[in-house]
């Protein structure tokens, strides 16, 4: 259970943390603070330091001058932090970037984890589009918001830049006579009204084209669902700055699991290091339409190199007929052929940005005593060789490690 302190529990954000930590079973609100009272089901103090009750995260939804109040009584109690408030300070930046040496800080923006994929979309989406094209933020908040632009608009922002080699400045909004758009801008409007929660725009603009990518709030249990999921996510971590999506990362490094069975494994050794002869094998291999998968090659050693691949079983009589008159041709090479293979793949958004995924399949596979027989990578994606006959095992404890 992670225990939590909320920093502005009297306010609109307490509200919705307090009604929405009812429904997440892993995570207590164990004390408020906040110079007001209000009618919370648990106790309230005036400070983090009047405050006696231990908890393991406090979060803070309430102004950026707080954190200079309960900055050094966070660090002595060894409080890990959720920071969802914004505008802050350089000066206040810089207090919680030496204050991350110490504690493990959460720090968004927008607690909310739609908004979080959003960013990736408008990461890939910049990559893609390239220099050619204009882009615009206009974001939308109620009419008692104190800080513009948003932190979020500048989150989305910096995501446009991470997808480009040139990076756009920020322009705030336009007004004059002499406002003619100049390359290399990036601009950011801002809007406030009524009771709007949050809405946000990235506008694409190219030629004779525009995309959009949005992502509109209705409630404050948005950002309370998130901020008390990175409460559970921080608790225990490690010293450091982390951001939502760190946390989505991880949560989404493993999210599928697919088999393709009817597999065999093919494995040469002891092969000339002659690209001539690989070149050969896989040319006959092509020439005799056999589809291979999962190839891998080991480093010379003493001038020879092993190669294995996984075929379709119903491409092994050709592939076996391939292999043999390989072999005949080069006697000192060896083949293996198992039979009863399947390709195990384990995919996940997050994988390209999480280092571990590996070592926590193989680790799991291994104190399951499940052999892998090939290995091959790609950003998103793992392939394990494996027996059928292991698979629904494997998949079981996958499963269970990635708690899928």
């Amino acid at each position: 259970m992670t225990r939590v302190i909320i920093h502005g529990c009297s306010g609109r954000m307490g509200a919705a943390l307090t009604e929405t930590a009812s429904q997440i079973a892993d995570v207590q609100i164990v004390a408020g603070i906040d110079l007001h009272e209000s009618d919370r089901p648990y106790p309230i103090y005036p400070t983090l330091q009047a405050c006696p009750i231990e908890a393991d995260v406090l979060i803070d939804f309430s102004a950026p001058q707080s954190l200079a109040s309960y900055a050094p009584v966070a660090k002595e109690r060894s409080l890990a932090l959720v920071v969802a408030t914004t505008g802050y300070s350089a000066t206040e930046l810089a207090i919680l970037d030496e204050l991350s040496h110490h504690l493990p800080i959460l720090r968004s923006g927008n607690m909310s984890l739609g908004i979080n994929v959003v960013q990736q979309l408008v990461r890939e989406t910049s990559k893609v589009l390239g220099e050619q094209y204009d882009v615009e933020i206009i974001e939308k908040h109620h009419n008692q918001k104190n800080d513009a632009p948003s932190g979020t608009a500048l989150m989305l922002a910096d995501s446009v830049n991470e997808g480009r080699v040139e990076h756009l400045e920020y322009v705030w909004g336009r007004h004059g006579n002499s406002v003619k758009r100049k390359k290399g801008e990036l601009g950011i409007h801002s809007l406030r009204g009524g009771t709007v929660v949050g809405e946000h725009e990235v506008f694409f603009f190219g030629k004779d084209e525009i995309l959009s990518i949005n992502h509109q709030i209705s409630s404050r249990q948005v950002f309370a669902i998130g901020a008390l999921h990175g409460a559970h996510y921080i608790a225990g971590r490690k010293n450091g700055l982390y951001s939502m999506a760190d946390m989505v990362t991880e949560r989404s490094a493993v999210t599928t699991l697919s088999a393709q069975r009817d597999q065999t494994l093919i494995s040469l050794e002891h092969i000339p290091r002659d690209m001539a002869l690989v070149t050969e094998l896989y040319g006959a291999l092509a020439h005799s339409d056999v589809f291979i998968d999962m190839i891998s090659h080991t480093g010379a050693t003493g001038g020879y190199i092993a190669i294995a691949f996984t075929i379709n079983a119903h491409d092994q009589q050709k592939a076996t007929s391939v292999v043999r008159a390989f072999q005949g041709a080069h006697g000192e090479v060896s083949v293996n052929i198992s039979e009863g293979i399947t390709k195990l793949s384990v995919e996940g958004p997050g994988m390209e940005f999480q280092s571990g995924v590996a070592y926590r399949v193989f680790s799991t596979m291994a104190k399951a005593n499940i052999p892998i027989f090939a290995v091959t990578t790609s950003e998103s994606k793992i392939d394990y060789a494996i027996y059928t006959t292991d698979v629904a095992r494997a998949v079981a404890i996958i499963k269970e490690e990635f708690a899928i």
